[in-house]
């Protein structure tokens, strides 16, 4: 009997996340063609002239403009050594690098519907004190503060 109550339980958790995932479908399409979309559009060029200039004002703008732009840590690997080969203080690519992959406000339609409200902007700005945070502690350790 009590086998048969946890297939049941199974197959109504299925037939449930099988209809969420049903409904996510649309957002989540949107979602990954406006990021592909974004990633086209800007090219590297952009990053570079917007970081030049004082650590202090770099990492603020490397952090919001990384939480606008959206990225895969892969990229930002590339993205990151381009940057410090043109000169970028390694703690503007830092702080635009960890906002970059944590933040991404194209992706908060998807968060809000899925993780709520509050949840989606707490995170969202506890990532992005995180990342000016981050790029001083490595600033920090490798002594360029």
């Amino acid at each position: 009997m009590k086998n048969k109550n946890n297939q049941k339980k199974i197959k109504q958790s299925i037939l449930k996340t099988t209809k969420s995932l049903l409904n996510l479908f649309p957002l989540l399409l949107g979602t990954i063609l406006l990021v592909s979309l974004f990633i086209k559009l800007i090219p590297n060029s952009f990053y570079f002239s917007l970081f030049e200039g004082h650590f202090l004002i770099g990492s603020l703008i490397g952090s919001l403009v990384g939480s606008i732009s959206v990225g895969t840590p892969l990229t930002s690997y590339i993205i990151g050594g381009e940057l410090l080969e043109k000169g970028i203080s390694l703690i503007v690519v830092t702080a635009f690098l960890v906002s970059w992959v944590t933040i991404g406000i194209i992706q908060i339609p998807i968060e809000l519907k899925t993780l709520g409200k509050k949840f989606t902007f707490l995170r969202n700005i506890i990532a992005f004190i995180s990342a000016i945070i981050i790029a001083f502690i490595i600033g920090l350790i490798f002594n360029i503060i």
